[in-house]
């Protein structure tokens, strides 16, 4: 049985807690408070609430640590080497439509004397199914109690590749279609499900071959990166020298199908 650090106990506590009332909510969609925060964007009401809880949670447990969050933005704290990045609810849609693919996702990030930043701690906690999803650098990656790692296939026409659509308003739709289509002809199948945290987390536990997305945020992509590198996988963006955490051009997967797939994307 995998034994979590102190860290990752605290951090596990707040998803599980901030899950409760979310799970209340889910399933009763039309009883949510809904609201536009753009076209196609919805935040609910469990959205707030849920970012609210960790929030209060996480600061309680490592006061004067910042706070990035999709709702309230950046936070400074008084300890300016660590930041937690936080998607309170990953799915949104899948939420709010009663599907039982969606997350609570926490990444912790630390900076170095030399201005050099990386994730050191992170879960991804899909409540309905109760899959707990976490890492710590250098320590490997879990699903629940036990070991992950990423799929060891080398063939692209046996892979399953994961992706991501851009909603109502956002731009990137054509480059999107191109991409699927580039990817599409090669691989065994290439699945949308709604949740960039639980693409990454299951391409770190085998069931994807490798997943792409592109116009990311860093609280989409921060607790991913980490749980991929650790199960043995690579992360890079599409271009040469892009940094992954900008979340603008995701490439993840096992280091021969990544490799691949970067190259068909790039050409794409």
């Amino acid at each position: 049985m995998a034994l979590a650090s102190a860290l990752l106990q605290v951090m596990m506590d707040a998803v599980r807690k901030t899950a409760r009332p979310m799970l209340r909510d889910f399933g009763e969609v039309s009883q949510l408070q809904v609201s536009r925060k753009g076209p196609g964007d919805f935040v609910t009401a469990a959205d707030v609430k849920a970012e609210q809880t960790l929030f209060e949670l996480l600061l309680k447990a490592r006061p004067g640590y910042g706070f990035l969050g999709e709702e309230r933005g950046m936070i400074e704290g008084t300890d300016k080497t660590h930041t937690w990045i936080v998607d309170p609810i990953d799915g949104t849609t899948n939420f709010m439509h009663a599907m039982p693919h969606f997350a609570i996702t926490v990444g912790l990030e630390r900076k170095h004397p030399d201005g050099t930043a990386e994730i050191v701690a992170c879960v991804t906690y899909n409540p309905v199914l109760n899959e707990m999803f976490w890492a710590e650098k250098g320590k490997g990656c879990y699903l629940n109690d036990t070991r992950i790692r990423i799929a060891g296939r080398a063939d692209m026409a046996e892979c399953l590749i994961a992706t991501g659509l851009p909603f109502i308003g956002k731009t990137g739709h054509g480059q999107a279609i191109k991409d699927i289509h580039a990817v599409g002809q090669r691989v065994a199948g290439i699945r949308r499900l709604g949740a960039a945290s639980l693409d990454f987390a299951w391409v770190a536990a085998g069931r994807y071959d490798a997943y792409f997305e592109r116009n990311l945020q860093p609280w989409d992509v921060a607790a991913g990166i980490l749980l991929v590198t650790e199960a043995g996988g690579v992360v890079t963006t599409i271009d040469q020298d892009g940094d992954p955490m900008n979340g603008k051009q995701i490439v993840a997967g096992n280091p021969e199908i990544q490799a691949k797939l970067r190259k068909i994307l790039r050409e794409a």
